[in-house]
C-alpha cells in the first residue's frame, strides 16, 4: 500500500508559524486516514523551530524572518529529514501545505512580507520532487488520487 506524506497542519496539528493549523476536512484525507496511509510531518518543526515561531519566507536559498533573521538551517534541515522518512517508507507522493517557505509547491511569498505570491516552491518541497516524490497542495487532492492510483495499479501489474 502506497503511503502519502501529509504536512502535519493540514491534518489539524497546531504547528503553524503562529500555532495554529490548517485542518483540511475532506473525503480523500478521511478516506487515507482510514486506509492507513497518513505520514503525518511538519518540516519546520523537525528542523527544530519552535510553535509559535515568527513569520519567515523564502528569499532566494535563504529563508529569512520579517526581522531579518536567517532560519535557513532548520528548514533545510527539515527537508532533509522529510527527505530521509519518504524515503525510509518508499513514499512516493506528498500533500504539503500551499505558499509555504517549506511545503509550498506552487507558489510562495516573495520575501517581502507583504502577501504577494511568485512562483515557487519551498525547500522541503523543492528536495522531495527533486527526488521524484510527487508533490502536491491541499487543492490538489484529485490530482494526488490519480497519481496514488497510477503508483498502485503499476504496482500491482508487477
Amino acid at each position: 500500500m502506497e503511503k502519502i506524506l501529509i504536512s502535519s497542519c493540514l491534518l489539524g496539528q497546531a504547528v503553524r508559524y503562529d500555532g495554529g493549523h490548517n485542518l483540511l476536512q475532506d473525503e480523500w484525507i478521511q478516506r487515507w486516514q482510514r486506509e492507513g496511509r497518513i505520514v503525518a510531518f511538519c518540516p519546520e518543526c523537525a528542523g527544530g523551530l519552535p510553535t509559535p515561531r515568527p513569520a519567515a519566507e523564502r528569499v532566494g536559498e535563504l529563508v529569512l524572518t520579517a526581522q531579518g533573521e536567517d532560519v535557513t538551517a532548520a528548514f533545510r534541515l527539515g527537508a532533509q529529514k522529510a527527505l530521509a522518512l519518504a524515503q525510509d517508507q518508499g513514499i512516493k507522493i506528498a500533500i504539503l501545505k500551499a505558499r509555504s517557505p517549506s511545503c509550498g509547491n506552487q507558489h510562495i511569498y516573495d520575501g517581502t512580507f507583504s502577501k504577494r505570491l511568485i512562483a515557487g516552491q519551498g525547500m522541503t518541497a523543492e528536495l522531495l520532487q527533486a527526488a521524484g516524490v510527487s508533490v502536491f497542495n491541499e487543492t490538489e487532492l484529485a490530482q494526488a488520487a490519480t497519481r496514488l492510483a497510477q503508483l498502485e495499479a503499476k504496482s500491482r501489474a508487477r
